[in-house]
């Protein structure tokens, strides 16, 4: 008999049973979405860029993608088309203390056989392989300088030693040109031949590339000024390539002044017009000489080449391109001052005396001295008004169902919120219980007994101490402030308010009228920040001289004093202010401290602020940023290293976004968190920020926060001390919200003796070991702006450097 025929069965390696899915003919839009994968039918396609497109439609469509390219290219480098095109302004600036920036153009000019004479200042280069001049402005390591040149230049060129590394100054001014805004960046490296031996040198460019994509990632490249060919190469990028620009100058007119002429009333600085067009109606920053007006715009045309007496290339010698209108800006940086009678006569009016402290819009307390008792509902007929009610007697003639009667409750007791100081209702509190950390000592029956003043004394000094300590663990209270037992909270405290919530209260800003700066009224006031901004935008995209002629900006009312100031060698830059921006309001900056900052900001600090073309020395006061519906926000006394905050102060305005830098001025010698051990500078960049929209209707408001102890716990009826010392002060502060640590609500119920007890009520029982307080807020004013005076950072002031000559080798081995 034949054997079993082999078959492929097999058992099934496991007992799972699987079922077939669903089919459901009515698949939700998700479903649909997920199944076609981003597949679009044609009958689904509703928009025109959905609509299936022929060949001859996509080829269509990119020819004019590429057309529409190529103009918006033409018109960006327009202004250095042709031969009396303006020359790109390429700002050359050594990082290191060998570095020579003199010596880096010499070899970049002979790469293409470009012939000028390097002289001190800006000067011009005709390249004439590529068809383009070059403005250089060689620089040395001075840090005004190099923010001056960086701001107005098309290209800057960073230097890099082969033979030293970059020190804390040079780090300083590479941070500082990066963070006030950059156009297109280039990276060399000088003294790489001087390397030895060879195989030693891509070690030390793969060194310096590293440290220089740490700060821009986009340097692919550096170029070696050893190197012929590669800075051949250089040049054409100098020449070819669309610089990036910057924005914010980009939206002005702005210049490289060329030359000064320095005359009796009037001062000519000579340059060609880059940006917008300049026009004769707005004021002009210089540099850090000011702000001036503009007697006239003429022509400097440069000789032509060609034609023996020279032939004007955009017009003749002096002709005039722009005068200034009606329409010219003034100088005045605040308002006049209007006297206004109605004002006078209500601050010379005697203001009633107040009884209370003012919580949101009210002074509770201050009307009546007698506190009102709790009315109970009467029983009267349905229909009885207000009026009628009062006929009516306790105990009346009411039928004695009560079946035509109904609950008629007074308009003080209709609300049924929780009983409020200022009513003067005193809580409910029921039988002795158990609080959460433990029983209460004392019946509520038990009287107050008024404590001895020497015990209460000691006692309070041991109670601040131990919770000094437990302060500077937690840092849970940082607005806290303790009043000694002899000074009276309502006269320490009068120009503080109670606020029931600092996003939504509303804030009284006539009580603040009194204690505002004398010039606060006549900053510049702004009710719609974006339509201004915009208007004052599209004025300068209208008129004016048009960018890239050279021209004449004879300008008004320059001191004697900037002559002897001025020297060629450091650059000098005409920015053109857009309407307004020479006034004076509440400018608000977000300001960024880095997490590796040594130590925090405190508010009202002396700070060195560089927006736009100008800086200035402030004292900002700090405050938390974000929109409220109130628009206040509450005041920061440090800026802790991390955080984000907003500084305010007093100084002109500026439309649009601008990068912000602030510095910190270091005396050698003194003792301050800012000081490091590695850098001996006198000056550090600390932190950076960007403008936002000013607003003198913006608040900031400081808090302080007084604490107390509970003494005595009765469920949710608690005698406080500690946090006031007289009954007067608890009388005047009682309307105020109360809340702990951990998050109850409460309110004063009334004084217990003369040294400030109290009982308060909360909203459930409370530990021991918890703390009470009360919130206060007062409005605080930020502090006027004053113009730098000097340099940013002095070279004879910084340190000489000590040479390693080993320091390359050892990093890079």
């Amino acid at each position: 008999m034949p054997g079993a025929v082999a078959t492929g069965h097999s058992h099934r390696p496991t007992t799972k049973q699987q079922n077939k899915g669903f089919k459901s003919r009515k698949s939700t839009k998700g479903q649909l979405r997920d199944a076609a994968k981003g597949r679009i039918e044609p009958g689904q396609r509703k928009t025109i860029h959905q609509q299936a497109m022929s060949k001859l439609d996509r080829k269509n469509r990119a020819k004019q993608r590429q057309q529409e390219k190529a103009r918006e290219h033409a018109r960006e480098t327009s202004v250095f088309a042709g031969k009396d095109g303006a020359p790109r302004n390429v700002a050359v600036i050594p990082l290191c203390a060998d570095g020579d920036a003199v010596a880096a153009i010499k070899a970049l000019n002979e790469s293409v056989e470009a012939e000028a004479e390097i002289k001190e200042g800006c000067f011009r280069v005709p390249v004439n392989r590529f068809k383009q001049k070059l403005q250089y402005f060689p620089l040395t390591r001075d840090l005004t300088a190099c923010l001056d040149a960086a701001r107005v230049a098309d290209f800057v060129v960073l230097i890099l030693s082969a033979e030293q590394e970059v020190d804390d100054l040079g780090e300083l001014i590479i941070r500082s040109v990066e963070s006030q805004g950059l156009s297109t960046l280039f990276t060399v490296i000088q003294g790489l031949n001087k390397i030895e031996p060879a195989k030693q040198r891509l070690s030390v460019v793969s060194s310096l590339k590293s440290y220089i994509t740490h700060f821009h990632p986009e340097q692919e490249k550096l170029c070696s000024l050893d190197n012929r060919q590669e800075c051949a190469n250089l040049m054409r990028s100098l020449c070819n390539t669309t610089p990036k620009g910057i924005r914010w100058r980009d939206e002005r007119s702005w210049m490289l002044v060329e030359d000064v002429n320095f005359g009796g009333e009037t001062t000519v600085v000579t340059g060609v017009v880059r940006g917008k067009g300049l026009k004769a109606d707005r004021l002009v920053q210089v540099g850090d000489w000011g702000t001036f007006q503009i007697e006239k715009i003429t022509a400097a045309p440069l000789a032509s080449r060609k034609g023996a007496e020279g032939m004007a290339v955009d017009g003749a010698e002096g002709d005039a391109l722009d005068a200034p209108t009606e329409d010219q800006d003034e100088l005045a940086e605040l308002a006049p001052e209007e006297v206004n009678m109605e004002d006078d006569e209500m601050d010379g009016a005697i203001p009633e005396p107040k009884k209370g402290v003012l919580l949101d819009e009210h002074h509770y307390f201050s009307d009546d001295d007698q506190v009102i008792a709790l009315q109970m509902p009467k029983k009267v007929p349905k229909g009885t008004s207000k009026y009628q009610s009062a006929w009516f007697l306790d105990g009346g003639d009411e039928s004695e169902d009560g079946s035509d009667l109904e609950d008629f409750e007074m308009e003080d007791a209709q609300e049924e919120e929780p009983a409020r100081p200022e009513d003067g209702i005193e809580g409910a509190a029921g039988d002795v219980a158990m609080t959460e950390g433990a029983p209460t000592e004392y019946a509520k029956s038990v009287a107050f007994v008024e404590p001895n003043e020497e015990e209460d004394a000691m006692e309070l000094e041991a109670y601040r101490k131990q919770k000094r300590s437990e302060a500077e663990d937690d840092l849970e209270f940082p607005d806290e402030i303790e009043l000694h037992p002899n000074v009276l909270a309502r006269e320490r405290l009068a120009k503080y308010r109670g606020l029931k919530s600092l996003r939504t209260s509303p804030w009284v800003e006539e009580e603040d009228r009194a204690h505002e700066p004398e010039e606060w009224k006549r900053l510049l006031q702004i009710s719609d920040y974006q339509a201004a901004r915009i208007r004052a935008a599209r004025e300068a995209l209208v008129g004016g001289v048009a960018p890239g002629t050279r021209v004449h900006v004879h300008l008004k009312g320059v001191p004697s004093e900037v002559q002897a100031s001025y020297g060629p060698s450091r650059p000098l830059t005409l920015v053109s202010l857009l309407r307004h921006e020479h006034k004076r309001t509440a400018m608000n900056i977000l300001i960024n401290l880095p997490a590796d900052a040594p130590a925090p900001i405190k508010s009202k600090e002396e700070l060195i602020v560089q927006y736009g073309p100008r800086r200035f020395v402030i004292k900002p006061l700090f405050s938390q940023g974000g929109a409220t519906p109130n628009d206040v926000h509450k005041y920061c006394r440090f800026i802790h290293p991390g955080q984000s905050a907003v500084a305010t102060f007093m100084g002109p305005v500026a439309w649009g976004s601008m990068p912000v830098l602030f510095y910190k001025r270091i005396i050698p010698g003194e003792d301050t968190p800012y000081q490091d051990e590695e850098s001996d500078l006198p000056l550090k960049l600390i932190a950076t920020g960007t403008t936002m929209p000013p607003s003198t209707s913006r608040v900031i408001a400081k808090r302080a926060i007084l604490t107390g102890h509970p003494y005595h716990i009765h469920k949710k009826i608690v005698t406080i001390r500690y946090m006031f010392f007289n009954r007067e002060d608890v009388e005047w502060f009682k309307a105020l919200p109360m809340w702990t640590r951990r998050g109850r609500t409460g309110y004063i119920k009334e004084p217990l003796g003369t040294h400030g007890y109290f009982k308060a009520t909360f909203d459930g029982r409370i530990n021991p070991q918890d703390s009470v307080g009360v919130s206060l807020y007062k409005r605080v004013w930020p502090r006027p702006a004053e113009p730098l005076q000097g340099l940013l950072l002095d070279p004879d002031s910084v340190p000489e450097l000590v040479e390693d000559d080993d320091a390359m080798d050892a990093d890079v081995e």
